[in-house]
């Protein structure tokens, strides 16, 4: 693979994403190909990705339970197959989050497309875990919750759910998405002293799927209902998805 020094790999200035795949199905690949034409179209990039060039890809690859990273920057056009580690012994006990000392910058552009530009995510994901936690999330500059490292974060209060809105400086992942087409749910303002008032907290991404989360620095979640009742029915749609090759209409 013959990768050109572009202003992607020189500087971060390319875009990802990372599409789980369940049998050689691409999961919400039009979600993912939406955005991702977004972002190309920030920085202003000409590639044309179809869902016929990734189907090709991964079926190529004879991907079952993984991945099909795409990244583009000006001269790339790359396709790379990774594996997804999550494991059904974290579903059961529940993500340990606490709060990161690093602050998302939510006047940045870049922090609403899923860019190259990634460090502070990968860095921060590498210390929580050095620190037996599964997740860090991040403040904004204002001290508003906004996004874990790797996902986007749910609260849950009354069979209500409450998700940071996007002006507070996070990336509209595609899990997300799905979450609140599927459910009821506020999109607004959540500071941390607020936390201790919810009952549950999951948090989300294309490969950990919808994750409840056991505990927040000292504050253990009495409840995961929500997040075992979305999850449940996210399963059974992916099944149903896979039998049939096709997604058809899952909003």
């Amino acid at each position: 693979m013959e990768i050109l020094l572009d202003e992607g790999y020189q500087f971060g200035l390319g875009a990802f994403e990372t599409i789980a795949v369940e049998k050689e199905c691409p999961i919400f690949l039009e979600w993912h190909l939406e955005r991702l034409r977004e972002a190309m179209k920030f920085f202003g990039f000409s590639w044309n990705v179809t869902e016929e060039m990734v189907q090709e890809k991964i079926q190529k690859e004879k991907i079952g339970h993984g991945a099909l990273k795409v990244i583009a920057s000006k001269e790339n056009l790359v396709f790379l197959v990774r594996e997804n580690h999550y494991t059904e012994e974290q579903y059961q006990k529940g993500f340990r989050v606490e709060f990161s000392q690093v602050r998302r910058n939510e006047t940045s552009p870049l922090v609403y497309h899923k860019t190259m530009n990634y460090g502070d995510c990968i860095l921060e994901k590498r210390k929580a875990t050095a620190l037996g936690l599964d997740e860090f999330l991040f403040l904004n500059t204002g001290g508003k919750i906004c996004e874990g490292t790797t996902t986007n974060i749910f609260f849950g209060k009354n069979g209500k759910l409450y998700t940071p809105k996007k002006e507070c400086g996070l990336l509209p992942g595609v899990m997300r998405r799905y979450v609140i087409s599927q459910a009821e749910v506020e999109e607004t303002v959540i500071m941390p002293e607020q936390v201790p008032g919810f009952e549950e907290c999951f948090v989300t991404n294309s490969l950990v799927g919808i994750m409840p989360v056991a505990s927040m620095g000292r504050y253990q979640f009495p409840k995961r209902e929500m997040a075992d009742r979305l999850r449940s029915q996210y399963l059974s749609l992916v099944d149903s998805v896979v039998i049939k090759k096709t997604w058809g209409e899952y909003e």
